[in-house]
């Protein structure tokens, strides 16, 4: 009968078992065999040592067994841009990248460390497996990720490569070229590489600038800038996608507070809601208002100029103008004086808030057109003649 004692495990790479040989007369006479005996029937021979199957992550990242989560990062960092295919040309440097993600997204995951520590990768692949009970079988199929959206994630998670490679720009080896179609979109444009690669590949580095202010119009009536408004605006921006490299469009509903008074040209800025681009920061969206072009009114800084209409009889002989104001009441205008066309009359306190005192309003001017007639009858008009000699 042979019965062999093994020790597996990833973190012990060569793996040695051992073999005790009992032959079959020893559970017999054990009872009476001596103790020179024992010495033939019980005998520990070691065997071939044993190497686990699978890849080694460790060695892939080139750090020890029992590496911090601090130093798989450093290294993952180190490894991914020496690999990376974009700047890579060598022909096993896309399968040598993959590589590296899966060692980084399996030694970063608690859970997916235990398990290749146990188990090695053939644990992770056989998740359903006796040897995985109660670690559930979400890793049976081995690395399923991608590895440029890993690299991504990593890099690009907190405003592009900015948070780990600082902001500063080396002029001396970030170069002055105006870049080509491809480079726009290549996340590893911003960086000058050695030929080597590594860390000491990563010499120059420039931070994405924010993009140019995205400016719109924002029209208003008089009678939202009277009593002030929120303008519910629906916009659709640029955003980069966690490859880096590609755009989609984002709709997003903004709420612009228009305050009592604001005159037109007031700008309203939205930090960081406009476009974004792989070269640029999401840019500022900014308001301007403009008035809206109104029936009744025209405006003048914090005035509102209304025109009242008149014959030439009510401008002669006088007349009460009924004056409409912006909040819907009617101000009785008298004049028994002549009134001459363009002539201006001032209802105080009837127009808009005063920007920056706004319990304070402008006036309503009130600005007479007079109408003449297209002819008038020879009996009038020598009446007019008579009546009008001695002025």
């Amino acid at each position: 009968m042979v019965l062999i004692w093994t020790q597996f495990g990833v973190k012990n790479k060569n793996v040695n078992c051992k073999v005790r040989v009992m032959h079959r007369d020893d559970s017999s006479s054990s009872n009476s065999s001596s103790s020179g005996e024992s010495s033939r029937s019980d005998q520990e021979v070691p065997c071939l040592s044993i190497k686990p199957v699978g890849k080694d992550f460790y060695k892939l990242l080139g750090v020890p067994a029992d590496a911090s989560e601090d130093d798989i990062k450093k290294a993952y960092r180190r490894m991914a841009l020496k690999f990376h295919p974009d700047k890579n040309s060598d022909p096993d440097a896309e399968d040598k990248f993959k590589e590296i993600a899966e060692a980084y997204e399996i030694l970063t995951d608690p859970k997916k460390r235990a398990i290749y520590d146990q188990y090695g990768e053939e644990g992770l692949k056989n998740g359903n497996s006796t040897s995985m009970a109660g670690h559930g079988n979400a890793h049976r199929s081995g690395f399923q990720g991608d590895a440029r959206a890993t690299f991504s994630t990593f890099f690009h998670g907190s405003e592009s490569f900015d948070i780990f490679f600082g902001s500063d720009v080396d002029s001396s080896s970030s170069g002055g070229g105006s870049g080509s179609d491809d480079d726009a979109f290549n996340p590893f444009s911003r960086f000058v590489f050695t030929q080597g690669g590594g860390e000491g590949g990563r010499r120059g580095r420039r931070r994405r600038l924010q993009g140019l202010a995205v400016v719109r119009d924002l029209p208003v009536s008089l009678e939202e800038v009277l009593s002030g408004c929120t303008k519910h605006v629906k916009i659709s921006r640029s955003r980069l996608n966690p490859d880096g490299r590609s755009l989609r469009s984002e709709d997003k509903v903004l709420d612009v507070v228009v305050k009592k008074g604001w005159r037109a040209g007031t700008k309203i800025t939205f930090p960081r809601e406009g476009d974004e681009t792989p070269n640029n920061t999401p840019a500022d969206l900014t308001f301007v208002l403009r008035d809206k072009k109104h029936l009744q009114y025209k405006r003048d800084g914090s005035n509102i100029v209304y025109t009242a209409k008149i014959t030439l009889k009510e401008a002669l002989c006088g007349c009460t103008v009924n004056v409409p104001t912006l909040d819907n009441r009617m101000m009785p205008l008298p004049s028994s004086d002549i009134i001459k066309p363009g002539s201006v009359r001032r209802l105080r306190g009837e127009g808009l808030p005063l920007p920056r005192t706004p319990a304070q309003r402008g006036d309503l001017l009130v600005e007479f057109q007079v109408l003449f007639p297209d002819r008038i009858p020879p009996q009038s008009r020598e009446i007019i003649k008579h009546s009008l000699a001695k002025c």
